[in-house]
C-alpha cells in the first residue's frame, strides 16, 4: 500500500477478513500490496483491483442459487454497493470451507456473476503453501495485461 492509502504494484488486491483473521493471514503470506475492507468503516479505492473474500454460509446443505442471501459479508456488500468501487473490480478470489459442500466459496461465485468478472481461484480456510504460490502466480499473470481481465482463468474449477 502507498503511504497515501492507495494500491501499489502490479498485484492490486482488496480483501475482507472477519475477526477470525483467516483471510488476513492468507493475504499476509501472499506478500502483495493489499487493502483490507474494514469491519466498521467504509473505504473507496482508486485503482482496478482483484477482490479476495470469504464465504459466510449457513451450512444448509442445499444447492445455493445466484439470488441467495447471506453468503457475501455485509462489509463487502457495502463496499461493492459504492458504484465507484464496483466499477473498478476486475476479478475475484474465494476463501471457504469444503465442509459446506456446494456453498464452498459461493460468495466469490456470486460476486463474479453479479459483477461480471472472472473467478480466478478458490482455496480452503487459510490456504496451503501451494495455494499461496498459485494465487501469486495468478495475480501476476492477470495483471500483466489489464485488457485481459475479462478472460476466465485456467485455474478456476467450478
Amino acid at each position: 500500500m502507498n503511504p497515501d492509502g492507495g494500491l501499489a504494484g502490479p498485484e492490486r488486491l482488496v480483501y475482507f477478513s472477519s475477526v477470525s483473521e483467516n483471510t488476513h493471514r492468507f493475504v499476509q503470506k501472499l506478500g502483495v500490496p493489499a487493502i483490507r475492507i474494514p469491519l466498521h468503516e467504509r473505504i473507496e479505492v482508486d485503482r482496478p483491483y482483484v477482490l479476495l473474500l470469504p464465504t459466510y454460509g449457513r451450512g444448509r446443505g442445499d444447492s445455493p442459487t445466484l439470488d441467495a442471501k447471506g453468503y457475501v459479508p455485509k462489509q463487502v456488500i457495502a463496499f461493492l454497493n459504492n458504484p465507484h468501487n464496483r466499477s473498478l473490480i476486475r476479478a475475484v478470489v474465494g476463501a471457504g470451507n469444503t465442509q459446506f459442500g456446494a456453498e464452498y466459496c459461493f460468495a466469490a461465485s456470486l460476486v463474479s456473476h453479479k459483477c461480471d468478472v472472472p473467478f480466478l481461484y478458490r482455496f480452503e480456510m487459510m490456504g496451503t503453501a501451494e495455494d499461496v504460490q498459485a494465487v501469486r502466480a495468478e495475480l501476476a499473470k492477470f495483471w500483466e495485461d489489464e485488457d485481459t481481465w475479462h478472460l476466465q482463468s485456467q485455474l478456476q474449477s467450478l
